[in-house]
């Protein structure tokens, strides 16, 4: 007899109430599933995956120090479930519960199905705050405080394993169609997670309230545990009670950057419990009347040139050079780069939204599409932020550096003419040529889509249709009305820390 401890984006031992529950059942057989066929999904890249393979190398040493062998299968879940079933009679199945992308979503119906048919048990257990099945978001933030206080799971000591599970090669990038260079992402793992957390509470979070808005001082000041969280090397408890263990009496803005961090793991619990929600979020937009803005066969030479940081825009196109290259960027700049693609390009969100999810190594569907729907004001009940890319360029990049570092061609351009050369005397040498001439008069096309936007707000039935997203949706959370957000602690995209 055997229980299933199915690991998906989970890959810890530590805080792990789904391995807890499986060791208490049983002999346990820790069971990752490479899914060729998740893989070859749109959101899905080799950045992704090489992050995943290096959180697996250290699951497996976690795991043997436990007594247990992570055993890795290659195929569709099922047909990989029922093997194991049928050689090791498995009784119990054990994971937690994934807010992920549709076909995630229809890959647990499918394994549901099989576990109802061949009279397995699955339990599925939350490892966050979100709530499946939630009735209303009426005392959803206590709920979800409740959860993230609640002790650690320990770690489990000496589990019984199941003898003789044998493992599937773990197959190379290329051998799952996935080709993507990203010369400097971060690297996963459960020790990169430690470090990356407790060199965010000693030192590196002094400045995270005021240095997270700015691409260059964001990678040093934001914690970079986003991909840890997305693929489980840390738990959000774990996240949550560190932050509020990290010492006291360092001053102002020590005290204001923790504030901040705390909340935007609150508010990253709050996006991804919208997805859990309403999973169509991820192909259809919040307000309905939305759904026919913007056209459906997207501009692919616009798209193209926006993914490559080729617009003639230089500080979307440093954020986008930069994204490509460390799978990386700061959470201001991913709702500028957005909001550029659905306001300025016009492009739907659906088609930028998927591009930017490859690139992001730390890519969380239940984030991730809540976002790209704000930033391209798609919901009916969100500010509609129109960023202007040559003001953000100047006030979060004064000195040029990022821009210069990503943009070379744009060496010799004055720093007065950096972000807009096409107003520089010597621009005809360069446009068109080194560098592309603008895809759009950045103000015009700001205009034109400010008033198509607001035009469908102006439309009979809109209101009651915002109320109805607002009811299902918003936060029951709210600020005393005379306190401010603070610079650079909005709800913006990416909820990168």
């Amino acid at each position: 007899m055997g229980v299933i401890c199915w690991f998906k984006r989970d890959l810890r031992v530590a805080d792990h109430p789904a391995l807890a529950r499986a060791a208490a059942l049983g002999p346990v057989i820790p069971l990752y599933i490479v899914e060729p066929h998740q893989w070859r999904q749109a959101d899905a890249s080799g950045r992704q995956y090489a992050f995943l393979c290096d959180c697996l190398d250290s699951l497996r040493a976690e795991l043997a120090s436990t007594g247990l062998e992570l055993v890795v299968r290659v195929g569709v879940a099922p047909q990989v479930l029922e093997a194991l079933r049928a050689a090791h009679r498995v009784t119990d199945l054990v994971s937690h519960e994934e807010t992920g992308n549709a076909a995630s979503f229809a890959r647990d119906r499918a394994v549901a199905d099989w576990a109802a048919a061949q009279g397995v048990r699955w339990h599925e257990v939350p490892q966050s705050g979100v709530v499946r099945r939630l009735a209303s978001r009426d005392g959803w933030q206590a709920r979800r405080d409740a959860f993230v206080s609640a002790p650690v799971v320990p770690r489990i000591e000496g589990a019984r394993g199941v003898s003789g599970a044998v493992a599937d090669p773990l197959p190379a990038a290329a051998d799952l169609g996935l080709v993507d260079a990203c010369p400097d992402r971060q690297r996963g793992g459960r020790a990169r997670a430690e470090r990356a957390l407790a060199g965010f509470l000693r030192t590196r979070g002094q400045h995270y309230r005021a240095a997270m808005s700015a691409p260059e001082a964001g990678a040093r000041a934001c914690s970079r545990l986003s991909p840890h969280l997305a693929f489980g090397t840390l738990s959000v408890r774990e996240a949550v009670q560190a932050g509020r263990a990290a010492p006291a009496g360092r001053g102002r803005a020590w005290a204001g950057s923790m504030r901040s961090f705390r909340s935007r793991l609150a508010w990253r619990d709050h996006f991804m419990q919208k997805l859990e929600d309403e999973p169509a979020l991820e192909w259809r937009c919040l307000h309905p009347a939305y759904e026919a803005l913007r056209p459906a066969e997207p501009d692919t030479a616009r798209l193209a040139a926006w993914a490559a940081g080729e617009t003639g825009l230089p500080f979307v196109d440093a954020c986008m050079r930069s994204l490509n290259a460390t799978g990386w960027l700061n959470f201001r700049m991913r709702a500028m780069v957005m909001a550029v693609a659905s306001y300025h390009l016009w492009l739907d969100w659906r088609d930028s939204g998927a591009v930017l999810a490859r690139l992001f190594t730390d890519y969380e569907p239940g984030i991730h599409w809540s976002q790209v729907q704000m930033q391209s004001g798609v919901t009916g009940t969100n500010q509609i932020r129109i960023y202007n890319p040559v003001k953000q360029g100047h006030e979060q990049d004064p000195a040029g550096r990022f821009t210069r570092r990503w943009v070379p061609e744009l060496a010799r351009v004055p720093d007065a003419h950096l972000q807009t050369p096409w107003t520089w005397d010597g621009a005809g040498g360069l446009l068109g040529r080194a560098y592309p001439e603008p895809l759009v008069d950045v103000a015009a096309a700001a205009r034109a889509a400010r008033a198509a936007v607001w035009a469908v707000r102006r439309q009979a039935g809109f209101a009651e249709a915002a109320a109805q997203v607002r009811r299902k949706h918003a936060s029951r959370k709210r600020p005393p009305a005379a306190r401010r957000a603070p610079r650079g602690d909005s709800r913006q995209m990416g909820f990168e820390f």
